[in-house]
């Protein structure tokens, strides 16, 4: 059983996605507004959190800035109208780790919810406990990044990429692969936030390791940098 917070100011939409969690066996409380939502992840914290951006009382925006640094370890799923690319490449990068675009089914919400609790609950198989790429040490049994200047701070999705990534340095890797492998097994829906994510690895890890797109196809990660 997790602990799932919904911010949602329609009241409607909001009760039938608390009964969906009850049923589903988590412990869900609905927020109507920002206030409420910053002022309840103060007093107990959540292990999801599902946030509408069109609130009343707060930037949807800045709302996800302030719970991703109030709950840095929660799962954040952003739910919107909204379906600009730029308005979904923003939200991901003010914390979020996904987003469902309204109206949207009860069945994908239970699945993409289920997803990203199933992968919070396990560390990312198949990797040593400490990887070393350079002056790059990446533990995973404490789960942090390591230089000589000191510890590169990562959200949790951010985390579990750079380790798939890092596993086989020099090695291509799909985006099918990288969702499945990070996300979830059965992972279905957009995958804009993968690249969001590495925009943000590239962003924290500078000249550590370069991350190279490979079009129409993914990413590879090699820990000797070019120029």
């Amino acid at each position: 059983m997790a602990r799932i917070m919904v911010i949602e100011d329609d009241a409607t939409i909001g009760s039938r996605l608390i009964a969906t969690l009850r049923v589903l066996g988590h412990d869900s409380h609905w927020c109507a507004d920002g206030a409420a939502a910053l002022e309840d992840i103060g007093r107990q914290p959540a292990d999801l959190l599902l946030v509408d951006l069109g609130l009343p009382d707060i930037d949807g925006f800045e709302l996800t800035r302030q719970l991703r640094e109030r709950a840095p370890d929660a799962v954040l799923v952003v739910l919107t109208a909204r379906t600009a690319e730029m308005d979904v490449i923003q939200a991901l990068e003010c914390g979020a780790d996904d987003y469902l675009t309204k109206p949207f089914r009860l069945t994908e919400l239970q699945a993409r919810v289920s997803a990203h609790l199933r992968r919070a609950s396990h560390d990312t198989n198949g990797s040593p406990a400490r990887l070393q790429l350079g002056s790059l040490v990446i533990d995973r049994a404490a789960r942090r990044c390591l230089t000589p200047e000191g510890e590169i701070e990562l959200r949790p999705r951010e985390f579990d990429l750079l380790v798939r990534l890092a596993a086989h340095p020099g090695q291509a890797v799909s985006r099918e692969d990288l969702m499945s492998d990070v996300w979830d097994t059965n992972w279905f829906g957009p995958t804009k936030t993968l690249d969001v994510h590495v925009a943000a690895l590239r962003r924290k890890l500078g000249n550590l390791v370069r991350i190279t797109t490979l079009r129409q196809f993914g990413y590879r990660l090699d820990h000797s940098p070019g120029p």
